[in-house]
């Protein structure tokens, strides 16, 4: 079987080009009148597949290799014409048969034997094709492909908001780049494919009057044919041949017609167009029009009134499909009223989405749900940046809030919350909008990042993705806040049951490392609270295996907490450094004036966490400097580093998470051995020394870093 298939693949494969030297034999070499009559029928057919692809197509993308089909199909017509035009002037003279079955026919049957007509029908043909149909296509294709081109930079923007956002993975992010490039090579070829339309109408022209004097002259001077009879015999077949090739040239214009003004829909055309014209109150004024014509004395009754009556037959059957109800599902049993249940009054939710009763449609399953595929993914985002499966959100309607409100809560506190547009699309300027951008909407501000913001018409969601506005729907928005609020609190979702499922997924390739672990000389509480401790201070667990090894190793030397989180940050420092550094370049590192870091480590101490206390006035001085050192750091530079002694690392580290969280509080311990350092200010004293350019020496590193530690 696998053979077979191999087989019509192989021929598959060679399909094509033996098709193209077909098409080359046909203008060179001659065929018979039969092999002639098999190809104009084969013609034919593959012009009313075409026209069938295209009708079906749910979007224009679905038939993208059309432009390629047309071409191909016209070179087909253009062979044909040309081994017509041979057999036509070489055996014309033997008689109208002497051309084929279907030339005849076209000659005799569809005009009646009479050349004049068939001309006057043929132009008629060619003024529809070329003037129409052609023309219309032509200019939809231009001025689709000129828009296509015009958004694309905005569309680009677009899916890497979403990507950064978390609404979509790396292989969707893809998947979509790919689609509006194929969106915009299509748009460009097929502005370009009309031409060949055009031209191969201009030739059909071309080739019936080459065939008409031609074939006059031979008739006469060749072939001893009087004027009347060479007439009759070579324009009725000049004719003939010029209807079975325009036939088809016509279809293809129509099928170029429908891909280019085809509007992306869940449905093919035929279904699109139908369901549009389902609407009872379109027909009413129909049947009332052409019964009030009909009933004109001047004019045909016997067919306006068949007509009309026929236009209210649709209005009364399809009124009375509308009038009929949805049909009803078998209600489920009653609940007792008397019985409440543990999840009327509790939420086993961690994450809730509270939305106002005007956004519930965001989540109605009849229009797509739109924001419960945004929130799954971010969740998956979310769950690979963390490293652990991040618990389920919760969608619900709040009654107590304004109709357009939304609000976000992690274990009942709400995080963030706006007021959005769910019939609009949000228009944020990102700093790339056009200053005259003349683009109206209501003014606003983007929740997540307080970009200026219009809230604009969908309709208007081309044209502001042009003016260089990176457009999103009320759906993203909620779900790129959502992003923005969990991105910083991954400790508060770590629960015993992620670390227990975490475990049990390292377990099954990695048991012995577990088991040096767990469940002694530590239980699932003391990992839970050591692993919240590390995303705490924006260590992820996204590989766990180091994690767990250092982990495994500390255990050997302390149970408590405190001690092995900094035992395990030690050992992990060239994991933490290495996130914000590479280790080739120098890490740009603050130090504290020696007597100042003395006067915190010996100065008071919390009785509870047994950690120093900071005064409020130094608090402020260090939050103050560093958060400056910080703001003068130029954007896609390596983030300062504070390097301080162990003993003062986690209160620092909480007092710069709010006033400098770009800022990466380290203890000497932590730093690796081989990491290239700069001394860029040392905080507290009156004249910070800074180093000369150029990597330090391997062998003074130590003896820096034993300076800074004292």
């Amino acid at each position: 079987m696998n053979q077979l298939l191999r087989r019509f693949g192989d021929l598959g494969t060679m399909a094509l080009p033996a098709g193209i030297l077909t098409l080359i034999v046909l203008m060179i070499v001659p065929v018979p009148a039969f092999v002639l009559d098999v190809s104009f029928v084969l013609n034919i057919a593959l012009s009313l597949a075409i026209l069938m692809a295209a009708m079906n197509a749910e979007k224009p993308l679905d038939f993208s290799s059309f432009p390629s089909v047309l071409l191909f199909a016209t070179l087909l017509r253009l062979a044909l014409n040309v081994a017509s035009t041979r057999v036509v002037l070489v055996h014309g003279h033997e008689g109208e048969a002497a051309a084929g079955v279907v030339i005849e026919s076209f000659g005799k049957f569809l005009i009646g034997g009479n050349f004049a007509v068939g001309i006057f029908v043929f132009l008629i043909l060619m003024i529809i094709n070329l003037v129409v149909v052609t023309k219309g296509a032509g200019r939809v294709s231009e001025v689709s492909a000129r828009f296509t081109l015009d958004a694309l930079p905005g569309k680009q923007m677009a899916i890497d908001a979403d990507l950064a956002a978390g609404l979509m993975t790396a292989d969707e992010a893809k998947a979509r780049r790919r689609e509006v490039a194929t969106e915009a090579d299509f748009y460009g070829s097929m502005d370009g494919s009309s031409k060949f339309v055009k031209g191969d109408a201009i030739a059909a022209l071309l080739i019936l009057g080459v065939n008409i004097v031609a074939g006059f002259c031979l008739g006469m001077i060749s072939h001893g044919l009087s004027a009347t009879e060479a007439a009759q015999t070579y324009i009725t077949l000049a004719i003939g041949d010029a209807l079975v090739a325009q036939v088809p040239s016509l279809l293809l214009s129509i099928a170029a017609a429908v891909i280019v003004t085809r509007v992306s829909d869940s449905r093919d055309l035929a279904g699109q167009i139908g369901g549009q014209f389902a609407n009872p109150r379109t027909w009413l004024p129909v049947g009332v029009v052409l019964a009030a014509i009909g009933l004109i004395p001047a004019m045909p009754q016997t067919v306006f009134l068949p007509a009309a009556a026929l236009a209210f037959w649709l209005w009364h059957a399809l009124r009375k499909r509308q009038a009929m109800p949805e049909p009803v599902l078998e209600a489920p049993p009653m609940a007792d009223p008397s019985r409440i249940a543990l999840e009327d009054v509790s939420d086993h939710t961690l994450v809730t989405i509270e939305l106002g009763y005007g956004l519930v449609q965001l989540v109605d399953e009849r229009r797509g749900a739109p924001l419960v595929s945004r929130v799954t993914g971010v969740r998956k985002q979310l769950s690979q940046s963390f490293g652990f499966i991040v618990p389920q959100f919760r969608v619900r309607d709040a009654l107590d809030m304004p109709p357009h409100d939304y609000r976000i809560a992690l274990g009942g506190v709400t995080l963030g919350s706006a007021t959005i547009r769910a019939d609009r699309v949000l228009a944020i300027d990102a700093g790339e909008a056009r200053a005259n951008h003349g683009l109206r909407g209501e003014a606003t501000r983007d929740p997540s990042f307080g970009c200026p913001a219009l809230w604009i018409d969908p309709a208007a969601r081309d044209h502001a993705t042009a003016e260089g506005f990176l457009t999103v729907d009320a759906g993203t928005v909620i779900a790129t806040h959502l992003n923005q609020l969990l991105s910083e609190r991954a400790h508060d979702l770590l629960g015993p049951d992620q670390v227990k499922a975490l475990l049990e997924g390292i377990r099954a390739h990695s048991a012995g490392l577990v088991e040096t672990i767990h469940p002694q000389p530590l239980s699932l509480a003391a990992i839970t609270r050591l692993l919240r401790a590390l995303l705490e201070d924006g260590i992820p667990i996204a590989h766990p295996l180091p994690i767990l090894a250092s982990l495994s190793r500390a255990v050997q030397q302390t149970v408590d907490h405190e001690r092995l989180v900094e035992l395990m940050r030690a050992d992990l420092g060239a994991l933490i450094v290495g996130r914000v550094c590479p280790p080739h370049e120098r890490l740009p590192v603050i130090t504290l004036d020696a007597g100042l870091e003395a006067a915190i480590v010996q100065g008071m101490i919390d009785p509870v966490t047994g950690q120093p206390v900071i005064e409020p006035d130094l608090a402020r001085m260090i939050g103050e400097r560093i958060a400056m050192l910080c703001e003068e750091r130029g954007p896609g530079e390596v983030p300062l580093a504070l390097v301080v002694q162990p003993r003062a690392r986690r209160a620092l580290s909480a007092l710069l998470r709010l006033r400098a969280p770009t800022c990466l509080v380290l203890s000497i311990a932590e730093l690796p051995q081989t990491q290239p350092i700069e001394v860029v200010d040392v905080v507290g004293a009156a004249q910070p020394e800074r180093t000369v350019p150029g990597l330090p020496h391997p062998d003074s590193h130590h003896d820096q870093a034993e300076s800074m530690a004292a």
